[in-house]
């Protein structure tokens, strides 16, 4: 399993906070323009752009500048990484909880087989 990335940590990291969740979620709908990602944010456009650069450098976001405009948008494959990840977590623990759950069955059977 993938514990030791940095490339990971970065992810999970910029996705820890919720103003940039939110960017994350506007731009899943589309590629937007930099004020109006930031338009129901309540800070800053210099807040905004700092979070812009933390989801950039996790690599979820990509943004680049046409005359004045600055355009975001998502990089699906990033997210697509953290998913992965997840889902070997969620096997790996729906495989452990089903061995647990065979345990536990062989153990009330044991009790069945006492009791009589």
């Amino acid at each position: 399993m993938l514990n030791n990335s940095p490339h990971l940590d970065r992810l999970f990291h910029a996705l820890s906070d919720p103003a940039r969740r939110a960017m994350v979620a506007r731009l899943s709908q589309g590629p937007v323009s930099l004020g109006e990602l930031a338009k129901p944010l309540p800070m800053s456009l210099p807040a905004v752009m700092q979070h812009l650069k933390v989801l950039e450098g996790a690599g979820l976001v990509r943004s680049e500048k046409l005359g004045r405009v600055r355009t975001c948008a998502i990089d699906s494959q990033a997210l697509s990484q953290a998913e992965q990840w997840l889902t070997t977590c969620r096997v790996e623990w729906e495989r452990r909880l089903d061995r647990l759950g065979a345990y536990l069955d062989t153990l009330e059977g044991e009790e069945d087989g006492n009791e009589r």
